[in-house]
């Protein structure tokens, strides 16, 4: 404290580091990189434990026989979805009464603002069937559930054969002290949308759905599974959900240790655990996992139908059933012991979990890197941005001198309308590119020769390209001629309001904001009126949102050992564009918007910074 409030010493270390500044930001990028890079290096992560005292043993007996019978009811419902062309609802029904359930049933409908090409979808209209299985010993005050999508095709038929005959099982057992609900939802995760906000009695998105006639208590846990094939090599467990929400990891403790138990295989992001961490080739698959981890969150998409029980503080995953050519097998039994191990270590649950982390990012299901090891990468990141306005501030603190060494008070004060202009015209644009593309996808498809969802999106493309334009020098607009004092003011307000957006981002979801900070804090470090515009103005672009999506795309599908042509990229990176937006209409994600009103907006004050004259 004693250097701060001495004037002469703050002075020097403000001199300092005005005077290193440009090196120091440098260091701290590159370590920033580097520090994400070492994540998965051993010494950075945790061994999984498990911290909730009523999931620490495995000491249960499975006993669940019942893994032909299951197949059976997956091969009845196959013949019955067929006959009906969709989701055999009275065939459910009356399957879940003859188990001895509770059974309900939810229609639901939506329009969607656009067609779902991905999915041949614009009105959607389903039924959601679940059964409700009463706790034998307890007041009935909380639930579990598990559920299983009815897919078209051949999809998911075991994961709803299994589902049933588990339902039969569990209800001959005395054990239970939760209600365990069993869901069919229709329709992936809209009809799961509808059922939870039917379920809580909210209506969050617009959705017609009908009142739900039997109510079980607070869910506290829930599995999603999806199950296509008779016999698995591998059991994945998907963990991303709406926003980049992740569930507490005590859940994903509990998978890895009855996998361990039973000897299932098990993988996370579809790797299998490699235990050579020292070797070069074991850090190499470490560190894949880990970015397919950080990409699938920052797309801030639910990657599973449990990815919207989180934001009703639900702690919720997947567990997709992988067939593939390794010759180790697991059979539907092996599966249906290993969710029955794992809800009754649920039904143990006094209380919800919450004694483990929220936070993590995980190399593997064995080890884990929690927030306090993850975040200081995007720091060394953020206080770049700091620095650089430290060093704008103390120019600015300086005023400009004339040839005769008389400070020139005219050009100290930049004019208010000079600097509110282009702020203004940029976030107007940033509207823009949030509205128009579902507002004008109408007026585009009778003016031009494509579908709805084309049209939406090539107005999204337009919308941002033209921003590229709009903003252009609009300070002269108001004031003529900017001044020097001007942008420095304009990027030190810039830089600010960068530090703190990237900041809340990183907090929301820090996937996503380390991805935008690794490219536009080298834009907003470096960009100035005296650059060369043609280079600098190529490099920003390459370094702009869009850009940033697009080569996240050709990366995640590296990383998946799934390569794609530039042809086939683009047209992904399209479908891309159109599912963020629908998932924002849909389901409420917040990266839409996020980027089209705060992010393109804030990259264009230093658009503008670049042409400053």
């Amino acid at each position: 404290m004693g250097l701060l409030s001495d004037p002469i010493r703050r002075q020097a270390l403000i001199s300092l580091l005005t005077r290193l500044n440009a090196p120091i930001c440098v260091v701290c990028y590159m370590a920033g990189v580097a520090w994400f890079m070492g994540l998965a290096f051993e010494p950075f992560t945790v061994r999984t434990y498990m911290s909730e005292n009523a999931m620490g043993s495995t000491m249960v007996e499975e006993r669940f026989p019942a893994g032909e019978r299951a197949l059976v009811t997956a091969r009845e419902f196959a013949a019955h979805k067929k006959k009906q062309d969709g989701m055999p609802v009275n065939w459910l029904v009356k399957t879940m009464q003859d188990r001895g359930l509770e059974v309900f049933t939810q229609t639901f409908s939506r329009t969607l603002p656009f067609p779902d090409e991905n999915k041949e979808r614009f009105i959607v209209k389903g039924t959601n069937v679940y059964g409700i299985l009463r706790a034998p010993r307890a007041p009935r005050t909380e639930a579990l559930v598990l559920s299983t999508a009815c897919s078209p095709g051949d999809t998911n038929n075991q994961a709803v054969g299994l589902l049933l005959v588990l339902a039969q099982y569990f209800r001959n057992q005395v054990y239970w002290a939760k209600d365990i609900i069993f869901l069919v939802n229709e329709h992936d995760l809209i009809g799961m949308q509808a059922w939870l906000e039917g379920y809580h009695h909210t209506n969050t998105t617009g959705m017609d759905w009908s009142p739900l006639q039997g109510r079980a208590g607070s869910i506290q846990a829930a599995l999603s599974l999806e199950l296509s094939s008779d016999v698995v090599t591998s059991l994945d467990i998907v963990l991303e959900g709406l926003n980049g929400q992740l569930p507490n990891l005590d859940l994903i403790n509990l998978f890895y240790t009855f996998c361990q138990k039973i000897g299932v295989l098990c993988t996370i992001q579809g790797k299998l655990q490699r235990n050579d961490w020292d070797s070069a080739s074991g850090y190499s698959h470490a560190v894949q996992t880990l970015m397919l981890m950080v990409l699938k969150q920052a797309s801030g998409r639910p990657w599973g139908d449990h990815g919207l029980f989180l934001r009703y503080h639900i702690e919720a995953a997947t567990i997709k059933g992988i067939n593939s050519f390794r010759q180790y097998k697991t059979d539907a039994t092996t599966v249906g012991r290993l969710l029955e191990g794992m809800y009754r270590k649920l039904n143990n649950l006094l209380e919800r979990l919450h004694q483990s982390y929220f936070f993590y990012l995980m190399p593997s299901l064995s080890h884990f890197v929690s927030i306090v090891y993850y975040m200081p990468a995007f720091g060394l990141l953020a206080v770049i941005l700091l620095l650089r306005a430290l060093g704008l501030w103390v120019q600015l603190s300086a005023p400009p001198q004339t040839e005769d060494g008389i400070g020139d008070v005219e050009q100290a004060s930049p004019g208010v309308l000079s600097l509110l202009t282009p702020l203004v015209i940029s976030h107007l644009t940033g509207v823009a590119l949030y509205a128009l593309p579902i507002r004008f996808q109408e007026m585009a498809v009778e003016h031009f020769p494509v579908s709805e969802t084309e049209a939406v999106v090539l107005t999204a493309i337009a919308v941002y390209t033209a921003g590229l334009a709009l903003p252009h020098n609009t300070h002269r607009l108001v004031s003529g001629e900017g001044t020097e004092q001007g942008w420095r003011v304009l990027k030190l307000v810039a830089v600010l309001y960068l530090a703190v957006l990237l900041g809340c981002i990183a907090l929301l979801n820090f996937s996503l904001g380390f991805i935008l900070a690794l490219t536009l804090v080298p834009v907003a470090a470096v960009v100035t009126p005296h650059l060369p515009k043609l280079l600098t103005a190529f490099i920003m672009v390459i370094l702009s949102p869009a850009c940033t999506l697009l080569f996240s795309v050709f990366i995640f599908q590296e990383l998946q050992e799934m390569p794609l042509s530039f042809q086939d990229g683009w047209l992904l990176f399209l479908s891309v564009i159109s599912q963020g937006i629908l998932d924002h209409s849909l389901y409420g994600s917040l990266v839409f918007p996020l980027v089209s009103l705060l992010v393109y907006p804030c990259w264009l004050l230093f658009w503008n910074i670049l042409f400053w004259k």
